[in-house]
C-alpha cells in the first residue's frame, strides 16, 4: 500500500491553476479581436477636437519642390484664417500608398479653389529621399510640408499611428480628426462633409 503525501496539492486544484493563464490570455484576445473587428478606429475620441492646434513649427522636407519653388516647412500661421486639412503620414507607411491619390485628387478638386482651403503634411519618423520619392510616385497634395523626425509634434497632436488627418477651421482649432487611412468610402460620406461644414463657419 502506497504512502499519501498530504501535502501535494489536490489534482482538480492543480488543474485549475494550470488553466488560468490560458483563460486569462484567452480573455485578452477576444477583447483584442472585438476591438479590431467590431470597433471602428476612425471614431476614436480626441481630447483636442474644438481646441487650438498644438504649437507646429516644423523644418521643410528636404530639397522638395513645386514648379521650382521649394515647398515650405509648417508653421502655427498657416494653420489659421484658413480651413486646412493637416495629413500626417510617411513613406514607409502601407495605407499611406492607399490614400495618396485620393489626397492628391482632394488637392486638385476645384471646388475647393476659392474657398480658402488647404492641404499640409506632418512627414513622420521619415527619410527624406524615401519621402520626396514618394511625393513623385502619387503627386504632391501639400501646400506644405513639416518634418516631424522625432515624432515629438505628432504626440502633441495626440497621433495614435500614421495615417491620420485632422481638419482645422479657420479660428486654428481642431474641428475633426480620422483616424486611419482615408478611402472612397469615408472621403465621400465624412471628410468632404466635415471640410463643407468647417467652410460654411466663420
Amino acid at each position: 500500500m502506497s504512502a499519501v503525501d498530504d501535502n501535494a496539492p489536490p489534482k482538480r486544484s492543480r488543474g485549475l491553476l494550470l488553466a488560468l493563464p490560458l483563460a486569462i490570455f484567452v480573455a485578452i484576445a477576444a477583447l483584442f479581436y472585438f476591438g479590431l473587428i467590431a470597433g471602428d478606429p476612425s471614431k476614436l475620441p480626441s481630447a483636442l477636437i474644438g481646441k487650438p492646434v498644438p504649437p507646429t513649427n516644423l523644418p521643410p522636407l528636404e530639397a522638395l519642390a513645386v514648379n521650382g519653388k521649394p515647398v515650405p516647412g509648417l508653421t502655427d500661421d498657416m494653420l489659421k484664417g484658413q480651413v486646412t486639412l493637416v495629413n500626417v503620414w510617411a513613406s514607409w507607411c502601407v495605407p499611406c500608398h492607399d490614400e495618396a491619390p485620393l489626397l492628391d485628387a482632394l488637392a486638385k478638386d476645384q471646388s475647393y479653389k476659392d474657398k480658402r482651403f488647404a492641404i499640409v503634411g506632418i512627414n513622420y519618423k521619415d527619410v527624406a529621399e524615401n519621402a520626396r520619392r514618394f511625393l513623385n510616385r502619387y503627386g504632391n497634395p501639400f501646400s506644405a510640408v513639416g518634418v516631424d523626425e522625432k515624432g515629438r509634434a505628432s504626440i502633441d497632436w495626440g497621433v495614435y499611428g500614421v495615417p491620420e488627418t485632422f481638419l482645422v477651421g479657420r479660428d486654428g482649432r481642431i474641428a475633426y480628426k480620422l483616424v486611419g487611412p482615408i478611402t472612397p468610402q469615408n472621403l465621400e460620406a465624412v471628410l468632404k462633409p466635415q471640410i463643407e461644414k468647417a467652410l460654411q463657419q466663420p
